[in-house]
């Protein structure tokens, strides 16, 4: 470590354990940095969180919309062309 320029001294790691959490991050930490023009909406992981909880609910209520609306557009189409096969019957 005395070869690395950010490492001061008075570092002391003596009684440190190394890898002591790696397995927990290898598991599943996901490490985002938010930009300072955010930081003050989000002050800490449990405010990120309820955000993007609330805009996932968003997307998943536009999705299924849409997925609707894609339905309702085959159906009439397929409505559509079934009256447009028909011959004309006056």
């Amino acid at each position: 470590m005395k070869n690395d320029p950010d490492m001061l001294e008075e570092y002391d790691f003596t009684g440190g354990v190394r890898g002591k959490y790696a397995k927990r991050y290898a598991e599943g930490t996901n490490v985002v940095v938010i930009d300072p023009d955010v930081v003050e909406y989000f002050p800490d992981h449990d405010a990120v969180n309820n955000a993007l909880r609330s805009l996932t609910a968003i997307i998943k209520e536009q999705r299924k919309a849409e997925r609707i609306r894609l339905d309702f557009e085959s159906a009439a189409n397929q409505s559509l062309n079934r009256l447009l096969d028909k011959p004309d019957q006056r």
